[in-house]
């Protein structure tokens, strides 16, 4: 997997910035540094003027890249998904049977990230930190609507359809697959945030993780029932 990853070039909606970072060594050097600065200081804390002084460039080169600080959030965050999706697809490549591949990829939706060393330039612990405490600002928006007619968000949508998608095999008769997914995704991050600061919250198990077994516990009690439904 590691070595297909390396040949990998994660796509980013080209409405989202105003040159592609990837195209560059300040760019990336933008990416590296954004992603330091706001697991280290938050999203509200961070600003291009900070962020030009820590990578030792002007607050003007970097709005040659993003015209705000929203667009380089909505950057991160697309990046992460299209690298998740990436993972999932290299992750339930040759398995058969549609259960193994949805317990592999409610694994994979719910377990904590570790670095991928085939992306050097972006730290996933890191951003996977982000994603948790900060991605819920790149959709909370008022202009929410026309991002998402611009295909901002098309990475998170996919991964989850490609997640529904096998619940449907499963149990076709199950109505809520988008729902069930997203609400994984999304409850998994809380629940990971609970687990580090309000561990009262959840459920912290020695010797598992009991996060991603919640998961997998509460996806196939759902679609069993669903399926028992559509036999009635």
């Amino acid at each position: 997997m590691d070595e297909l990853l390396s040949k990998v070039q994660i796509q980013v909606n080209e409405k989202i910035y105003l040159k592609n970072p990837e195209s560059s060594d300040l760019g990336k050097r933008i990416i590296t540094g954004s992603i330091e600065m706001i697991d280290e200081i938050g999203f509200e804390c961070f600003t291009f003027r900070k962020l030009g002084q820590r990578i030792k460039s002007t607050e003007a080169s970097i709005y040659r890249y993003f015209e705000s600080k929203h667009k380089l959030l909505l950057y991160l965050t697309a990046w992460y998904w299209g690298w998740m999706e990436y993972r999932l697809v290299f992750s339930l490549a040759n398995i058969d049977s549609p259960v193994e591949r949805l317990s592999r990829a409610i694994t994979l939706l719910t377990e904590k990230v570790e670095e991928d060393s085939s992306f050097t330039h972006i730290n996933e612990k890191k951003l996977f930190r982000i994603v948790i405490a900060e991605s819920s600002k790149a959709y909370l928006t008022k202009d929410v609507d026309q991002e998402n007619k611009e295909g901002v968000f098309i990475g998170y949508k996919q991964l989850v359809s490609r997640v529904s998608s096998i619940i449907k095999e499963i149990t076709p008769g199950y109505k809520y697959p988008n729902m069930l997914v997203s609400t994984i995704i999304e409850g998994a991050h809380n629940q990971r945030f609970f687990a580090e600061h309000l561990p009262r919250l959840t459920d912290i198990i020695e010797g598992e993780d009991s996060i991603s077994c919640f998961y997998k516990n509460l996806v196939l009690n759902a679609i069993g029932a669903g399926l028992n439904d559509s036999n009635h």
